[in-house]
């Protein structure tokens, strides 16, 4: 049976990008997928940089990653600081019907690009700013590990394992730009001019950490440690992560360990921790994966760390 066609909801929008580093080109990625036209004015170069660099740090850190974030998105270089890069980033705009930034407010005002001039200049737009804070903390200086470690999510001294404040930040960008065409669509062509989103990357923290400011992810939440069926134990040549947490999948679980399964409470008694504890560390990774696959138990072996 052929594949379902994706879903191209964007088709026909056209989006200009001058975000640069991750959330942005993030964003962009995912708009592209959904089938709008899409083109990333970026700044020259520095000078030191080898030639054809880009002039997104992104892609003179991890060539890679820009590589993949930048597929199918026309790329541009303009230096906006000169009346030349100016005008012709202004001629893109005539013709575009979102503006996607992640300057700070006033790096944005002294372009010509604040929300009062594009406003003036090109009323069509619906424009999406990408910052760190909201309002007058847009300003401040600040990256995804300050935004992490402000919603609670920055725990000892390790890094976190991914950029969560960066990711959620770009889903959230994404998401503004559908609210945009949206709008415009149901309303007629006038409903989304002039629209103005501000993302915030601390606010998109502040998102993530809900379930542990409502005590799900402390230790004492289900979803924290205090629940036996959902853990990270050891095994024999390695770990597990375990997610029984329904009755159905935690009743399973105490099954195949050998523990009596008298309801939810089971799995948060002291003597069920250290039951599946020890049954896990008995077992290798291949033994936990057939018998996942055998009793339908929600889990998945992993390396040593």
């Amino acid at each position: 049976m052929p594949a379902a066609p994706a879903l191209r909801p964007l088709r026909g929008v056209r989006i200009i990008s001058l975000a640069l580093n991750l959330p942005g080109p993030a964003a962009l990625m995912r708009l592209a997928a959904m089938g709008a036209r899409c083109l990333k004015i970026e700044p020259p170069a520095p000078a030191a940089a080898p030639a054809g660099s880009s002039g997104d740090p992104m892609g003179q850190y991890n060539p890679a990653a820009y590589a993949e974030l930048h597929r199918g998105v026309r790329r541009r270089t303009l230096d906006l600081k000169t009346e030349r890069g100016r005008a012709a980033l202004a001629r893109e705009l005539a013709g575009s019907d979102v503006l996607l930034t992640s300057f700070r407010p006033s790096a944005l005002k002294k372009l010509g690009l604040d929300r009062a001039a594009l406003r003036r200049a090109h009323p069509q737009l619906a424009v999406v700013c990408i910052v760190g804070a909201p309002g007058a903390l847009a300003e401040a200086p600040g990256h995804d590990l300050t935004y992490l470690a402000e919603a609670g999510l920055v725990t000892g001294l390790d890094l976190p394992p991914t950029l969560y404040a960066d990711m959620a930040g770009a889903l959230l960008a994404s998401e503004a730009v559908l609210q945009a065409v949206l709008m415009r669509r149901r309303a007629g062509a006038s409903a989304a001019r002039g629209a103005y989103v501000e993302v915030a990357l601390s606010e998109a923290a502040a998102w993530l950490a809900l379930p542990r400011h409502w005590g799900l992810t402390m230790p004492r939440g289900a979803v924290g440690g205090a629940h036996a069926g959902y853990r990270v134990y050891a095994c024999s040549d390695g770990r597990v992560a375990v997610a029984a947490l329904e009755p159905h999948f935690a009743a399973a679980l105490c099954a195949a360990a050998g523990v009596a399964f008298e309801g939810m409470a089971t799995l948060f008694a002291p003597a069920t921790h250290e039951r599946l504890a020890a049954f896990f560390a008995s077992r290798t990774r291949r033994q936990l994966d057939r018998l996942a696959s055998q009793h339908d138990i929600p889990l998945h072996t992993l390396g040593q760390r």
